[in-house]
């Protein structure tokens, strides 16, 4: 009897066709002896739909085609269970791809999903919401909604939304942010709450982060005019600076004076005053490259 392994696609993640990947993906297992049960997200009951398929066919695996918040949403319905989840990046940014350090050819992430070892990663509970990877108030998540109506997609359209988003720039934001630290009072232009380094852009935005600590950083960026941006982009983040402060934590609370642009692993959630920050721990395992560290 063959084992079987699940497929979820996204079919409209990153604007691009997902046939080949799919194809692929059915070929290999098909090689590998494995019975592949694919299911295509629509929108509508997706989790409650997964949970019911990984009843029924128990899968070794479950492999995400898609971007940030699908994998998210997998996670999600996968929560009380034991299992792998493998990633084939196919989404417009693909940051946890990017932070995981995964190859860009399809046949390299289907050996990887498919068979490597796996590390067990944090989430963060955002105002009950969950978070794999970055997620920020401010500049970045206005930028992810001029993306969201925009009609063009992957990273030409956020290195278009980004410029557009600095040129129309209005006054920074107010925010009081408490926790097991002394109380910060600051003016800033973005607040990141980060699990992870780096933006699906390739952009790091918190060098020294890991997914499986049991932290998640707060990086502020008090100061964004076009040297501080151009520090970020080319890799050198200014973390010695009076222009940005990061603090490590497993929990925080964060005010602001006025509502403010919110993003979750790229998905614009509106305006907030207050997020309720926590760490959970060791939420998901995911397969890795095996150069990326120890696996298990």
């Amino acid at each position: 009897m063959k084992n079987n392994i699940m497929l979820v696609v996204n079919p409209i993640s990153g604007d691009v066709d997902k046939s080949e990947l799919i194809d692929a993906a059915t070929i290999f297992a098909g090689k590998e002896n494995l019975n592949l049960v694919i299911y295509n997200t629509s929108g509508a009951a997706d989790i409650e739909n997964i949970k019911v398929l990984y009843d029924t066919y128990n899968p070794e695996r479950i492999i995400v085609a898609g971007g940030d918040g699908t994998i998210k949403m997998v996670a999600e319905a996968m929560e009380s269970h034991d299992v792998i989840i493998g990633i084939l990046p196919a989404g417009s940014a693909n940051g946890l791809a990017v932070d995981l350090n995964l190859p860009s050819t399809i046949e390299e992430n289907l050996e990887i999903a498919f068979h490597n070892g796996y590390m067990e990663i944090d989430m963060i509970s955002i105002n009950d919401k969950k978070s794999i990877h970055l997620s920020d108030l401010g500049v970045n998540a206005e930028m992810i909604k001029n993306y969201e109506n925009s009609n063009i997609r992957g990273k030409w359209g956020y290195f278009l939304q980004t410029f557009s988003t600095l040129i129309d720039l209005g006054d920074p934001f107010t925010a009081t942010i408490t926790g097991d630290f002394e109380t910060i009072e600051c003016t800033a232009r973005m607040i990141v709450i980060a699990n992870s380094q780096k933006y699906g852009t390739g952009v790091s935005i918190n060098p020294n982060g890991v997914m499986d600590d049991g932290k998640f950083e707060l990086v502020i960026l008090k100061n964004l005019d076009l040297v501080v941006l151009g520090k970020i982009i080319s890799g050198n983040m200014p973390i010695d600076s009076d222009d940005v402060e990061i603090i490590s934590t497993d929990k925080a609370m964060v005010t602001t004076n006025v509502p403010v642009s919110f993003q979750i692993d790229g998905e614009y959630c509106g305006t907030k005053t207050k997020l309720d920050i926590k760490i959970l721990p060791k939420q998901m395992k995911v397969a890795i490259p095996n150069i990326n560290r120890d696996v298990i």
